[in-house]
C-alpha cells in the first residue's frame, strides 16, 4: 500500500490539496461562527476554544497515556506553547467584536510573512525570490485593507482599525505557536505534541475565567448552535490536521507549509 502511495505523485497533492480545502472550509465556518457570536453579544473569546482544547487533551492525551510514555519534550516548553496558542484564539476571536468578518479573515493571512521570517530565523529554513515576492504582495494586499479601515475607505464594525491590530497580534501568536509545532513535531512525537497542547491550553484557558462575560450573555438556542459549530469545526480543523501530519514522509512538507498558510 505504502508504495503504491508513494508512485502516484499526482494523488498525493491532489489529497493534500483535498484536506487543505477542508480545512480552508472549516475555518471559514469557525469566522462565521465567531462573526454571528460578537453580533448576538457574546463576547467571550477564551470560552469560545475550551471545549476545542477539551477535545484534544481527551482524545490524544487519552492515547498518551495508553502509551504509557514519559514526556520526550519538557512540559515548561508545552506551557508556554499553550499560552502563546491560547493567547492567538483569543486576539481573533476579539477582533470580531471590533472589525468585520471579511477584514478578520483576510488579515488573518498575515501568518504568512510571520512564519516566513520566525522560520528563517530560528529554524534556518531558505525560501526562494518567487516566494518571498508572493509574501511581499500579500502584505502589500493586507496593507490596503488595514488602510481601509483605518478611515481612507470605510471599515466595517464598530472600532475596525482596533479589530484589524487585534487580528495582526493574533497572527503573530499563531505563527509562533505553528513553528513551535512544527519544531516538535519533526524532533518528536506527534500525538505527545498535540494532547500537551490540549492540556496546557485547556489549564491556561480555565486559570482566566470570563465568568462576568458569560453571564452578561443573554442565552438562546441560536447562541448555543453557533458555539457547537464553532467548537465542531475547530475539532474537524484538529483531526484534519492530524492527518496531514501523520501522512506519508514524502508529503510531509508540503503539508506544513499548506497547514501555515492556512491558520
Amino acid at each position: 500500500m505504502n508504495s503504491w502511495w508513494r508512485s502516484n505523485e499526482v494523488l498525493r497533492m491532489l489529497f493534500v490539496l483535498f484536506l487543505g480545502q477542508l480545512v480552508s472550509l472549516n475555518l471559514a465556518a469557525t469566522s462565521f461562527a465567531s462573526s454571528l457570536l460578537a453580533s448576538l453579544g457574546v463576547d467571550a473569546p477564551l470560552t469560545q476554544s475550551f471545549f476545542t482544547y477539551l477535545f484534544l487533551a481527551l482524545v490524544f492525551g487519552s492515547i498518551l497515556l495508553y502509551r504509557r510514555q514519559r514526556l520526550q519534550v519538557s512540559w515548561y516548553w508545552y506551557v508556554l506553547l499553550g499560552f502563546v496558542d491560547v493567547q492567538a484564539n483569543y486576539l481573533v476571536n476579539k477582533a470580531f467584536q471590533f472589525s468585520s468578518i471579511t477584514s478578520v479573515t483576510i488579515l488573518d493571512c498575515w501568518t504568512v510573512p510571520w512564519v516566513i521570517i520566525l522560520t528563517w530565523v530560528f529554524l534556518g529554513t531558505r525560501y526562494s525570490l518567487w516566494q518571498f515576492l508572493g509574501a511581499a504582495t500579500c502584505v502589500a494586499g493586507l496593507g490596503l485593507v488595514l488602510l481601509s479601515d483605518a478611515g481612507v475607505a470605510g471599515g466595517g464594525g464598530k472600532k475596525p482599525l482596533l479589530g484589524d491590530v487585534l487580528v495582526v497580534a493574533g497572527t503573530l501568536c499563531y505563527a509562533m505557536s505553528n513553528v513551535g509545532e512544527e519544531f516538535c513535531v519533526k524532533k518528536k512525537d506527534l500525538v505527545e505534541v498535540i494532547s500537551m497542547l490540549g492540556v496546557f491550553g485547556l489549564l491556561v484557558s480555565v486559570a482566566i475565567v470570563e465568568r462576568k462575560d458569560l453571564e452578561a450573555v443573554a442565552w438562546s438556542t441560536e447562541i448555543v448552535s453557533n458555539s457547537m459549530l464553532y467548537t465542531f469545526d475547530l475539532m474537524l480543523c484538529s483531526l484534519e490536521s492530524y492527518v496531514m501530519y501523520s501522512a506519508p514522509q514524502a508529503i510531509f512538507t508540503p503539508c506544513m507549509r499548506l497547514d501555515f498558510l492556512l491558520n
